[in-house]
C-alpha cells in the first residue's frame, strides 16, 4: 500500500509510520518537521494548516503519479487552559490544527485515493466524553473532529469508501507528558482558578493512567486499516475512570467535579 500519514515525526504518528514501513508499505510522512530518514519511509515538511503548501504537495503526487490506498490524520498538537483566560489565538490554533487541518489535509489529497481507498482519523478517548474543566481547549476540538469524521463517514459511504474513528486513550508520548506539563502552567498562569488549578492537576495525573508504548497502538491501526468491513469507531486504551465519569447525568458530573476541585 501506499499511505500517506500526518503529524508523523515524533510519537504515535511516527511508531506507526515505522509499522507500516515495517512491513513493506511505502509511506508519505507529512509533519511540520521532516522525520529522520528510514527505509520506505518517504518524508515531507507540510504545516496542515497552510493550504499553499497542501496544494504544493498535491502537485508534486500527481506529478509523481502518487495514490495513496489509506490516509491516516494524526496530526494535532495539545493546550490545556480556562475558556475564561486563555489567549484567543491560541484557542484558534488548536482548532485550526486538530480540527480544519483534517479538513484541509482529506480535502486537498481526496481525489488521490483509490477508489478502495481508506481514511483513518485519530481523535481522543475524550472525543466521546464531556469536557473536563480546563480541559475544554483539547475536548472541544478532539469532540469536533469526531464529528467530523462521521460526516466525512456518511459521504465517503456512498462512494464506497471507508472513513475510520481511532480514539486512542493515554500513551507513552511527547503529548502525553506535555498534558502534564500543560496543567502545571495552568497553575501558574490562572488568576481565576488558583485554587481548583491546583487541585486539577491531581486529578489529571489520577485519570492519565498508565500510558501505553506508541508500538502497541501502531500495530492496532496497522490491523484495522487491513479489515475488509471495519467497524467505525474503535477505542485503545480507554481510562475506565473517565468512562464511568462520562456516563453520568451532566448535572451529577458537573456536581462531583466541583466537590472535587471546591
Amino acid at each position: 500500500m501506499n499511505v500517506l500519514i500526518t503529524g508523523s515525526a515524533n510519537g504515535l504518528g511516527l511508531a506507526t509510520a515505522k509499522y507500516f514501513a515495517d512491513n513493506n508499505h511505502i509511506v508519505y510522512s507529512c509533519d511540520i518537521v521532516k522525520s529522520q530518514p528510514y527505509n520506505n519511509i518517504k518524508s515531507y515538511e507540510l504545516d496542515v494548516t497552510n493550504i499553499h503548501q497542501l496544494n504544493n504537495l498535491k502537485q508534486l503526487f500527481e506529478i509523481e503519479s502518487v495514490n495513496f490506498d489509506l490516509i491516516i490524520n494524526f496530526a494535532g498538537i495539545y493546550n490545556i487552559g480556562s475558556f475564561l483566560e486563555k489567549d484567543l489565538l491560541k484557542i484558534k490554533q488548536i482548532i485550526d490544527v486538530n480540527l480544519l487541518g483534517a479538513i484541509n489535509v482529506n480535502q486537498t489529497f481526496y481525489p488521490l485515493l483509490t477508489n478502495k481507498g481508506k481514511i483513518i482519523i485519530i481523535t481522543s478517548e475524550l472525543a466521546s466524553l464531556d469536557p473536563l474543566p480546563f480541559n475544554g481547549l483539547y475536548s472541544v476540538s478532539k469532540i469536533a473532529l469526531d464529528a467530523y469524521a462521521q460526516s466525512l463517514r456518511q459521504e465517503l459511504n456512498l462512494k464506497g469508501q471507508k472513513v475510520i474513528t481511532v480514539r486512542p486513550g493515554a500513551f507513552n508520548t511527547n503529548l502525553s507528558k506535555g498534558s502534564l506539563e500543560a496543567t502545571k502552567k495552568l497553575v501558574e498562569e490562572t488568576t481565576l482558578y488558583q485554587k481548583q488549578s491546583k487541585k486539577f492537576l491531581k486529578i489529571v495525573e489520577m485519570f492519565m493512567g498508565t500510558p501505553k508504548k506508541p508500538e502497541i497502538l501502531s500495530k492496532y491501526i496497522y490491523k484495522v486499516s487491513l479489515k475488509k468491513h471495519p467497524r467505525y469507531i474503535y477505542t485503545k486504551n480507554r481510562n475506565i475512570g473517565l468512562g464511568i465519569l462520562g456516563k453520568l447525568p451532566k448535572k451529577l458530573q458537573c456536581f462531583i467535579i466541583k466537590i472535587i476541585l471546591k
